[in-house]
């Protein structure tokens, strides 16, 4: 299948992951660069103030304590066998080791301290290097972000000399012998999938435990590809540690390279089903009650008892927004809170699950239209 034939496909899927003034990107090629300015997490709001400061309170402290009650409950339902991709986060953290010894620079940026699961991102800019033949345990896909350069490709035995341009990609699927070899200054991205969540999926939307994905050495663009790629690195460079973000990635990436790029492709039929009101309570009052706890898409779906892929879908669908979206505006809306409260803003970003005040602060502005302490000083004025 063509890729930039498929257009309708890539609107669907870019609309159940990024925000809608992204989306109309998807509509034909363009040239895009990285612009840090660009974040997915990008979304900006008028600066708004309680009319009462201390009628609010009053309502947040009884509304606190209905929450309590109502979490108690919902914890007790999850499964206790929740649990991260491990196997998948050491095997690809082994490989960039590996692939460091064999490499004349470390990488820029690698996402492998940031702890996400089924899917890793690396930045490479590298001299004329060759990389021997191997094989890899997950997915992988390269993606030029720099000049041409000359590569050479020995892929399964079968070797392709050809020019790399920008925006350029590969996709290599696990346990596939492969070797590179560049003859000039390169900057490319590396972005590995987890198999296992490959095999999943495709059970999931195909019902087939033989989906296989086929590599794509000759010239590929695909834009929605590359909107998933400058995301991912947009995270990266903000040292992104949110565990549903990098799922919900690894999701959409997985299911449109099983629907464009595998022996089962075809086009997924687009659903409108929503989640009831009570698993949409289950899970908002789940979300709101482990702020500070770093949740995976798994353990969001569990609630619900749904796949991840099909609660994200429906989630996006009730609400509007990705699960990683509404996260991050639930622990903006408890920021607010607990700022009004008096607490110090550091401490309110460790409580809601910020690795730092400066990301708390950087995303509250984002949301708000005004860091936290700009935030105070507007309420004390009213």
């Amino acid at each position: 299948m063509n890729p930039s034939c498929k257009h309708s496909l890539e609107r669907k899927l870019a609309s159940t992951l990024l925000p809608s003034d992204r989306q109309s990107s998807f509509s034909a090629r363009t040239q895009t660069t990285y612009n840090k300015s660009s974040s997915p997490f990008s979304k900006k709001t008028n600066l708004a103030f309680p009319p009462s400061l201390a009628k609010y309170k009053a309502i947040l402290a009884e509304r606190d304590r209905a929450m309590a009650q109502k979490y108690i409950l919902i914890v007790n339902q999850i499964p206790k066998d929740v649990k991260n991709n491990q196997q998948f986060e050491n095997s690809s953290i082994s490989h960039q080791k590996n692939l460091l010894s064999q490499l004349p620079r470390l990488p820029i940026k690698s996402s492998s301290e940031l702890g996400w699961k089924n899917i890793q991102i690396t930045h490479y800019r590298q001299p004329a290097a060759e990389i021997p033949e191997h094989s890899l345990d997950f997915h992988g896909i390269y993606l030029n972000t720099g000049k041409t350069v000359r590569l050479k490709q020995k892929i399964a035995g079968q070797t392709i000399t050809s020019n790399s341009f920008r925006e350029d990609l590969g996709i290599y699927p696990a346990h596939i012998s492969q070797s590179f070899a560049w003859n000039s200054e390169a900057d490319f991205l590396l972005i590995y999938l987890s198999a296992d969540l490959i095999t999943k999926l495709g059970y999931e939307l195909y019902q087939s435990n033989s989906v296989e994905l086929i590599p794509q050495i000759e010239t590929c663009f695909d834009p929605l590809i590359l909107q998933i790629a400058i995301a991912l690195n947009n995270a990266l460079e903000n040292q992104v540690d949110n565990n549903i973000y990098a799922d919900s990635m690894a999701n959409a990436l997985s299911v449109h390279l099983l629907s464009q790029y595998s022996n089962c492709s075809r086009d997924l039929k687009s659903s409108k089903s929503k989640l009831s009101q009570p698993q949409l309570e289950q899970v908002t009052d789940y979300i709101y009650g482990n702020l500070d706890q770093n949740l995976s898409l798994k353990q969001l779906a569990a609630v619900v008892q749904l796949s991840e892929y099909h609660f994200a879908h429906l989630f996006k669908q009730t609400t509007g927004k990705a699960p990683h979206q509404f996260q991050l505006q639930c622990r903006i809306d408890r920021a607010k809170e607990l700022l009004l409260q008096d607490m110090a803003i550091a401490k309110v970003a460790q409580t809601i699950g910020f690795s730092s005040q400066s990301h708390l602060n950087y995303h509250f502005k984002r949301r708000v239209g005004a860091t936290p302490k700009q935030f105070l000083t507007g309420s004390k004025n009213l």
